[in-house]
């Protein structure tokens, strides 16, 4: 494809990053990606749930109107990099099976089926009497749970893995380098990175937890603090074909990700700090509840865990910032990065857009 519009600098190639880089390229603009490892931040360890229903929280109701139109456009995007290049990018339309391990976790369970219905979502009450199936290898002393259709969810090593292969054959470049100043110069932006200074005509900040290169971090209004969280890669049980397993187990939130196979990711693991360790109290608490949950994991082998650190805006909202005519910076996705990445894209574009 022919560029006519520009040239966009793209800092940070996490799945937002990537994401728009694919989408800008697309629609005629030469953009260059900057990133030492791309798709190792909080992409790589997160689970990719599309699932807004499941994830409703007062408070967050524009956050969640936001979050409904991402699984079309997630579809969107799938259908364009298969156009592409050929390879297809699966979306598990699947649903999400939401549970409560004992009494008390079944009560915050009915807790947020009153504030699903208040955002619109209607869950639907199962039971094994009447849904066996989809209380496949949970634990017998779960009697029942809330279907939330219209959740879906993908793999995102796939989707960064299909989007710099569509972003290649679009002809994005990919400096693997980290930007240490990102500056405006009249009608241009301009990034430096160690051994090397780069020009464009627009510039788009996707750095998810991580500082902001000088030059732009001392001018933003917004802030972001890292959320670490852990993911627990294991190989052993198959519900691919049923709703996500989303639980509450003695107050503690729970996610299942069953991918064909028997691959699974285990998580819900959410702590204020920077250092991405894995805990032996954190590892044990979220193996425990997902024993308990699940009883066939007894078996499975644990693959590998992997931390990343989400973005968290002060009210938890996902932002776009304009920093000055040429930047802006999309950040404060915290735990819906992947969910939102397509949307995102398309304010990258809108801000690009507008400076034609």
């Amino acid at each position: 494809m022919t560029s006519t519009k520009g040239d966009v600098l793209i800092v940070g190639a996490g799945v937002i990053g990537t994401t728009s880089a694919f989408r800008l390229a697309r629609t005629g603009w030469r953009v260059t990606l900057f990133d030492p490892a791309p798709g190792s931040g909080a992409t790589w360890a997160a689970a990719g749930m599309i699932a807004p229903s499941a994830e409703v929280s007062p408070g967050e109701e524009e956050n969640f109107a936001l979050q409904r139109g991402a699984l079309a456009a997630w579809r969107d995007v799938a259908r364009d990099v298969f156009d592409l290049i050929g390879d297809a990018l699966d979306v598990f339309e699947t649903g999400t099976l939401l549970v409560g391990y004992d009494a008390s976790d079944r009560r915050l369970v009915d807790q947020f089926a009153l504030v699903a219905q208040r955002f619109g979502v209607e869950p639907q009450l199962v039971t094994r009497d009447d849904h066996e199936a989809l209380f496949d290898d949970v634990s017998p002393r779960v009697y029942e749970g809330l279907l939330l259709e219209g959740d879906a969810w993908l793999d995102p090593d796939q989707a960064i893995d299909l989007l710099s292969k569509a972003n290649a054959s679009l002809g994005v470049k990919v400096v693997r380098q980290q930007v240490l100043t990102a500056t405006t110069d009249g009608d241009h932006v301009e990034v430096t990175t160690a051994d090397q200074t780069f020009r464009g005509d627009v510039g788009i900040l996707a750095t998810g937890a991580r500082a902001l290169p000088q030059g732009v971090a001392d001018r933003v209004a917004n802030v972001v603090r890292p959320v670490r969280g852990m993911t627990v890669r294991v190989q052993g049980v198959d519900r691919s074909s049923l709703p996500t397993l989303r639980a509450i187990v003695r107050g503690r939130s729970l996610y299942m990700v069953s991918r064909p196979g028997g691959y699974c990711v285990l998580g819900a693991s959410s702590d204020e700090q920077e250092e991405l360790v894995v805990e032996v109290g954190e590892l044990q608490r979220l193996l425990r509840d997902a024993l308990d949950l699940v009883p066939s994991l007894e078996s499975a082998a644990i693959v590998e865990t992997r931390q990343g650190l989400r973005p968290a805006s002060k009210d938890l909202a996902p932002f776009v910032e304009t920093v000055d005519e040429r930047w802006a910076w999309l950040s404060g996705h915290y735990r819906h990065g992947v969910t939102l990445a397509p949307l995102a894209a398309r304010e990258a574009q809108s801000f690009a857009e507008g400076l034609t």
